[in-house]
C-alpha cells in the first residue's frame, strides 16, 4: 500500500506551494512524478517551477523537453513513471489507477473550491478503505503543512 498525503491549500495558490513541497521531495533524494489535469496545466506548473524563487532551480521537466529519465521532477498528465519516481503528486483532482506503484503519493486540493474539497474528502475515503495510509495536511496563514487529525 501507498502512503498517501492530503494537501489542503489554503493560503497560496498550487504554483507557490508546489516548488516548496517538491523541494522537500528532492531534499529526501526522492525523485517525483507531477501528474495534472490538462497540459494549459502543465505549462503553467513549469513555468511556475522556473519563476519561483529567483536564487534556486528546482530541476524539473516534461515530455516536450525529452530526456524524460534524467528530470528529477516529471510533468505529465498521463498515467507514467518515466524518471523512477518514488512520489506522485496529485493536482486537478485527478485519481489515476497507478497510485500503488508509488512508495508515496502527495494529492494537493484547492481548499478555496467546495467542489475540490468535497472531492479531495471522497478520494480520501476509498483511499482509506483500500487499506492505503492517509494523512492530511493543512497550510497555515504563512503558508507552512501542518499535520491535522
Amino acid at each position: 500500500m501507498t502512503d498517501v498525503g492530503f494537501y489542503h491549500l489554503t493560503a497560496t495558490p498550487l504554483e507557490r506551494a508546489l516548488p516548496k513541497l517538491l523541494e522537500k521531495v528532492l531534499e529526501s533524494g526522492a525523485r517525483a512524478v507531477v501528474l495534472a489535469g490538462s497540459e494549459p496545466r502543465i505549462e503553467s506548473l513549469d513555468t511556475a517551477l522556473w519563476v519561483y524563487d529567483p536564487d534556486s532551480f528546482l530541476p524539473h521537466g516534461t515530455a516536450g523537453a525529452g530526456n524524460p529519465a534524467d528530470q528529477p521532477v516529471f510533468l505529465t498528465t498521463r498515467e507514467e513513471n518515466p524518471n523512477g519516481a518514488a512520489i506522485l503528486v496529485l493536482v486537478d483532482g485527478i485519481e489515476p489507477a497507478f497510485v500503488n506503484s508509488f512508495d508515496r503519493c502527495l494529492d494537493v486540493f484547492d481548499g478555496t473550491d467546495e467542489a475540490a474539497v468535497a472531492a479531495a474528502r471522497e478520494r480520501w475515503s476509498a483511499r482509506k478503505s483500500a487499506g492505503d495510509a492517509v494523512t492530511y495536511w493543512k497550510q497555515a496563514s504563512d503558508g507552512r503543512w501542518e499535520k491535522g487529525a
